[in-house]
């Protein structure tokens, strides 16, 4: 874990940021601890200040010899807006990590790496490892628009082939990259390997994709999760007859045999918190001038 040290120094220092997206920031942070350590799929905790919630953020990739690692943040609740108003030299208060579980790399042959927004920062790590391992690795990454589809030029260096797609045809495949992910196995060579990461509806279709052709199916689950270590229950999942918790046992999971409708439920717990949270996030950003200002 690195964090505040004895002398009251602050480690964590971020080192870059760079803005990929509407709401999605780049960061480089230095935790060497952590980037000695981190392999694919492994994530860490972080709080933004001493009083604020813990979230989890999987590691994009890291520098041991630099001591940093990478993350990529989508502002969508109060705690991912604050972090993303933080800019180089500032310092977030700690990281734990790394956490979970490393994906699990074989030499499969052909693999098909799914990111769908954000998504693709944590599948990117996974398709380096895979690519390092022998295999054959294909790239769709997937956007609501142009914008929105991140780290094309990475998947590109570590994939013989990546697929852009975008919901309203922007840019690339004019479709959901289940669509592309289905001519991909219509028109051949066979798939030995699928890893998806996004919304949890994409995850599920892409399950229900592969699922008739029994092409072995990975997908990263996002639950509501709060320790990391498994002690609060709350980012339990229900895969086949068992339930695991996805800080420990996971992130990475057999699509085939994650209950998606209960993962879905249970991420749902905190919306209206999360709302309302939200707005006041929004309300204490509204910047008023004094009266008399021009």
């Amino acid at each position: 874990m690195d964090g505040p040290q004895p002398g009251g120094e602050l480690m964590n220092r971020i080192l870059e940021t760079r803005v990929l997206a509407p709401e999605v920031k780049y960061f480089r942070i230095e935790a060497p601890k952590v980037a000695r350590k981190r392999k694919a799929g492994q994530f860490v905790i972080i709080r933004v200040t001493g009083t604020g919630e813990r979230i989890p953020l999987t590691i994009m990739d890291s520098n041991p010899d630099d001591g940093w690692i990478s993350l990529i943040v989508q502002g969508v609740g109060k705690t991912t807006r604050t972090l993303n108003e933080l800019e180089t030299g500032d310092s977030v208060h700690d990281l734990a990590g790394p956490l979970g579980m490393p994906s699990e790399i074989h030499e499969y042959g052909r693999a098909v790496v799914i990111g769908g927004g954000v998504g693709t920062a944590i599948a990117y790590p996974t398709a380096v490892a895979l690519a390092e391992a022998g295999n054959d690795v294909v790239s769709i990454i997937g956007g609501r628009s142009r914008e929105f589809v991140l780290l094309e030029d990475e998947m590109r260096a570590v994939c013989t082939e990546v697929y852009p797609t975008t919901d309203d045809g922007s840019y690339g495949y004019h479709g959901f990259v289940t669509d592309k992910l289905a001519e991909l196995i219509a028109d051949g060579p066979s798939i030995d390997h699928v890893i998806a990461v996004g919304p949890v509806p994409m995850m599920q279709a892409v399950a229900e994709v592969t699922r008739p052709h029994g092409i072995d199916t990975v997908v990263s689950l996002n639950p509501i999760m709060v320790d990391g270590t498994g002690m609060c229950g709350g980012c339990r999942v229900s895969v086949g007859d068992e339930t695991k918790f996805a800080c420990v046992d996971g992130p990475d999971f057999d699509a085939h045999q994650v209950d998606f409708e209960l993962l879905a439920r249970r991420n749902r717990t905190y919306s209206a918190f999360e709302y309302y949270r939200n707005e006041e996030f929004t309300e204490e950003h509204i910047h008023v001038d004094p009266v008399g200002s021009s």
